[in-house]
């Protein structure tokens, strides 16, 4: 059994070309953003690769602090009209002012205070594996994208040793395999523990590690919350439990002091497993002290039931065929395989292109999202993916959907990875009753909405600041991606009993909340651009808050649009589709400046910040789809805007970056979308290949990724069209199972710069417009079938 799985690992390896898809290091971590990330959806691991003790790093999906409550402000309902009425009379800073004591979120026995940002996401708990062994002879630890497993090899005094690490979604559990060359060389202790934090206001009270038995080890603890005006002081907490159990070959195991002895053994079998009472579906808690201990305990008891290699054989068989689906060969003969990661990141950073490091990336982006939203029921990817190591995080760590969260999810479809959306729509879904609540209290509208953050807790008001707070266009947007699971798909089942009821009740929202403008249009009042500031043109401070902003117009446009699609693929709601295009037709158009760029704002205001790291005005070149080359006065505002940004010290954030490579993409500057991922490498990129906002944000990593894919297939438009924005160093090379609209599946090669051969597989039987260069080819693929297309007739 064993050869035969290392048989079938090797074969798939040769799948994707002579250079091996491998994290790789010379030595262990010596810092988290060092450490190599597993992951199966709800668990996930940071592995540290050391030899001394060794660190795991656990996180699990759902440990967040905070609690549940609707947080929209009760205020702002009588507020709204005399906050509009300032806008339009020009009088922002007053309706700024007045919006920030009336809009923001609240919390509070009475609802009367003023409610801090909510609470973070949080580590789970660290392992400890003292291995004693601080010199070692020879050193090697690597992340294999194509089996998932993160692998530390080392030896010792004669003895040579192996542990590998991978977080299993068939069987839910981490788990460690450690041999030695050696019968009984094998001496280790494992303990467990949990960070303190910082914030007292956020202290866990029961928070213990105890052996249960001789090799088990149980860590159970609560987090508490002071800020809990539902509930009050002894309301429901978030409580969480994690496991570690060990299974030895040979020698003995037994408890000693807070962890486990193992002595002699030859080979060791470690189970982690983690969990909570949160219930996905709630948003909440469930009550109870002993339902997180519970499903800890019932979920180890399943995967501990198997041996390693039954849990790897399951693992390989599951994790596999979805990373395979799609490769990426960019020919680079002076590319040397036997430089390490963190060697070939630096030489980039020197200045040095390294296209294997390309190809890397954006294999290793697949990885991430597969390996941080997987599982129906679980949380969707946040700002960190499913790995961090913080009580307090950067930002909460949370769904930022002013465009983080969105970003998360733009290589699901393309790359081939569909399944990946499943926790997202579903947290789209569960977030609805309290989009209801505050919907109505907010703005006295039908539907639901939320705005530029939310939490595990579904919290939907307006966090910290009326200026950037104010964005309930991020429920459009969002809406969008159930749209573009449909557009890849064409499940046709999941259109009509998923996604449209989603989308249209969220487009009652939008009907109830739009006003006319003093321009005559249909506006969204209040708005604002996320997160950036203008300049009043009579008092010349900043302000945020204004109405009929470009990016709000473009989402309401793209989703609204989107909505009709829908409605008339199922043949239903024919007078909203009638009232959707009276709406469209009203919205303001996208217009350009004097100096030529695209407009942020319904007024030519000065920016503040003239190299923001937003850049929303631009949504409707992506990933939205109203600026192509069919409106050339908008395409080249596009550009001209890019430009104007970046010369003002733009894209200096990882993500932001990402999305300058899609705009760039799409803007068919191949040279641009090149130079601007070198510069991804060289500023925003960790040694272990994670996005450095800074710091660590993980929708980098997943921009980067659904830029290089755009860069090499886009179906947006009218047509698919291969090899769109290529840049001219990858000048031969190849890529699969790369996805259209329509339900396509494309092989795309080209030598010297040149189409060479396309194949177009296709799941639905619809017909397809190729377009390469500025030839356009008409093709019938059936259902299940796929033809080589003759590229001849494209050239």
């Amino acid at each position: 059994m064993k050869k035969i799985l290392i048989l079938f690992i090797l074969l798939q390896h040769t799948a994707f070309g002579q250079q091996s898809l491998q994290l790789w290091y010379k030595q262990p971590a010596g810092k988290w953003e060092e450490a190599l990330p597993v992951g199966n959806g709800r668990l996930g691991a940071m592995v540290f690769g050391r030899t001394n003790t060794e660190l795991l790093q656990i996180n699990e999906s759902s440990v967040w602090a905070g609690t549940k409550f609707n947080d929209a402000n009760p205020r702002a309902l009588g507020m709204l009209d005399s906050i509009r009425q300032l806008l339009f009379a020009g009088k922002n800073e007053e309706a700024e002012k007045l919006a920030q004591a009336s809009f923001v979120a609240v919390a509070g026995e009475n609802f009367d205070q003023v409610a801090r940002s909510f609470r973070s996401y949080q580590t789970l708990m660290n392992v400890n594996l003292d291995y004693g062994l601080a010199a070692t002879d020879t050193y090697k630890r690597s992340l294999d994208l194509n089996s998932g497993i993160a692998t530390t090899t080392f030896s010792s005094n004669g003895v040579e040793y192996k542990q590998e690490v991978l977080a299993s979604a068939p069987d839910n559990v981490i788990a460690v395999r450690i041999t030695a060359s050696k019968p009984g060389a094998l001496q280790l202790f494992i303990s467990a523990d949990r960070p303190n934090p910082a914030d007292t206001s956020s202290r866990f009270t029961d928070c213990v590690v105890k052996p249960a038995g001789n090799n088990t080890l149980v860590l159970t603890g609560r987090i508490n919350d002071k800020d809990n005006p539902a509930r009050g002081p002894l309301g429901l907490h978030m409580r969480f439990s994690g496991m570690v159990k060990a299974v030895p070959q040979g020698g003995t195991i037994a408890a000693r002091g807070p962890g486990l002895q193992v002595k002699n053994a030859t080979a060791l079998t470690i189970y982690i497993q983690g969990a909570t009472n949160y219930n996905a579906q709630k948003q909440d808690v469930d009550d109870g002290a002993a339902i997180a201990s519970g499903r800890c305990a019932k979920l180890m008891l399943a995967a501990s039931a198997r041996s390693y290699a039954q849990l790897l054989a399951n693992h390989l068989k599951e994790f596999q065929p979805p990373m395979q689906k799609v490769t990426l060969q960019l020919s680079d003969p002076a590319a040397p395989d036997d430089l390490a990661t963190d060697e070939r990141l630096q030489a980039v950073k020197a200045g040095k292109e390294d296209l294997h490091l390309v190809s890397l990336y954006f294999q290793y982006g697949r990885y991430l999202l597969l390996s941080s939203s997987r599982r129906p029921g679980t949380l969707p990817a946040n700002l960190q993916g499913i790995w961090s190591r913080h009580i307090d995080a950067p930002w909460q760590a949370d769904f930022h959907t002013n465009i983080n969260l969105q970003m998360n999810y733009w290589p699901a479809e393309v790359t081939n990875l569909s399944q990946t959306t499943a926790p997202l729509i579903d947290f789209l879904d569960y977030i609805r009753p309290q989009g209801r609540m505050t919907a109505k209290k907010m703005y006295n509208a039908r539907g639901w909405v939320f705005h530029h953050c939310t939490d595990a807790f579904g919290k939907t008001g307006v966090q910290n600041n009326a200026a950037w707070g104010t964005f309930p266009m991020a429920a459009s947007w969002m809406c969008l991606h159930l749209w573009e699971h449909y557009a890849f798909t064409l499940d046709y089942a999941f259109l009509k009993t998923r996604a449209y009821p989603i989308m249209k009740e969220h487009a009652q929202f939008v009907e109830d909340f739009l006003v006319k403008s003093p321009e005559g249009f249909l506006v969204a009042s209040p708005g604002s651009s996320p997160e950036n500031k203008y300049r009043h043109p009579v008092t010349g401070k900043g302000v945020g808050m204004t109405y009929g902003v470009t990016m709000d117009n473009q989402i309401l446009r793209e989703f609204l649009n989107k909505c009709i699609a829908a409605a008339t693929a199922l043949r239903t709601d024919s007078a909203d589709i009638e009232r959707w295009k009276q709406i469209v037709s009203g919205l303001p158009p996208t217009r350009t400046g004097k100096d030529g760029r695209i407009l942020e704002w319904m007024q030519e205001y000065d920016e503040v910040e003239q190299g923001h790291r937003h850049i929303s005005h631009l949504f409707g070149l992506h990933p939205g789809s109203q600026i192509t080359e069919q409106t050339p006065s908008l395409f080249e505002g596009a550009l001209r805007t890019l430009e104007g940004r970046l010369s003002k010290g733009g894209g200096h954030t990882g993500w932001s970056r990402a999305w300058i490579i899609n705009f760039y993409a799409r803007l068919k500057q191949a040279d641009s979308v090149r130079n601007h991922l070198q510069a991804l490498f060289a500023k925003s990129t960790l040694p272990n290949l994670f996005d450095n906002h800074p710091p660590f944000q993980i929708d980098g990593n997943f921009g980067g990724t659904a830029g290089i894919a755009e860069a090499l297939l886009q179906s947006h438009g009218d047509y698919v069209e291969v090899l769109p924005a290529l840049p001219a160093s990858w000048s031969s090379g190849k890529v699969t199972g790369l996805c259209a609209r329509g339900g396509f599946e494309l092989d795309i090669s080209w030598k010297d710069g040149i189409l060479s051969g396309l194949v177009l597989r296709s799941t639905t039987g619809r017909n397809i417009v190729l377009k390469y260069r500025q030839h356009l080819l008409p093709l019938s693929v059936e259902r299940g079938k796929s033809v080589d297309v003759p590229v001849h007739q494209l050239l």
